[in-house]
């Protein structure tokens, strides 16, 4: 944990780890699932970040919200890490610039929608990849989103199980601000996070 201290510093700027934050990047680097349920600003992206920059390969983030996707690749290329989003809001040359820079090895995180993670062709990349053991991790923000009793939910998340099926060897971790005890429950199950 001392190197996860260190990038946390260096990187983010900030002196220590907030509430159960070490013990969440502590369990991703050792290759663990978690299922975070935190309060918005609560510190949830760091959860998944700092793992992605100390672990091989690429963090992969599914989140359906484009304004969001922008603001944290924003304030990411800030910091100086290498960070980019494929979503509709992207021209096909730019995506394809991105997917690239995927495929070199030049990105520590990519924001994805689910709709576009789910295509053929991006699971192509997913798979090229993996079988070159460069997928960090997992992130599935706005967890909630796989319940189908909530207002939030998208249909692509429940199909987001595949990818505990596809790459069981690459840890996962879910994350939301609101999801009561049946939620969680539900998230466990669709995403395939029993060990969470």
């Amino acid at each position: 944990m001392a190197e996860a201290l260190e990038t946390l510093q260096r990187v983010f700027g900030f002196p220590a780890f907030r509430g159960r934050q070490a013990e969440i990047v502590d369990r991703l680097l050792g290759g663990g699932d978690a299922l975070v349920l935190m309060p918005t600003g609560g510190g949830k992206s760091l959860c998944y970040q700092l793992p992605a920059l100390l672990r091989p390969g690429c963090g992969i983030i599914v989140s359906p919200l484009i304004a969001l996707m922008q603001d944290q690749v924003d304030a990411l290329l800030q910091l100086g890490v290498k960070a980019a989003f494929l979503n509709s809001s992207l021209d096909a040359a730019t995506a394809m610039a991105t997917e690239r820079a995927l495929l070199a090895g030049d990105l520590d995180l990519l924001y994805v929608a689910p709709e576009r993670l789910l295509t053929d062709r991006f699971l192509g990349l997913l798979d090229r990849l993996a079988g070159e053991e460069r997928i960090a991790l997992f992130a599935i923000d706005e967890a909630h989103c796989v319940s189908q009793w909530g207002h939030d939910f998208r249909p692509e998340y429940i199909q987001l199980s595949l990818l505990h099926e596809r790459y069981p060897q690459v840890p996962r971790i879910a994350l939301t601000a609101t999801a009561d005890s049946l939620t969680r429950d539900e998230i466990r199950r669709r995403l395939g996070l029993e060990e969470a």
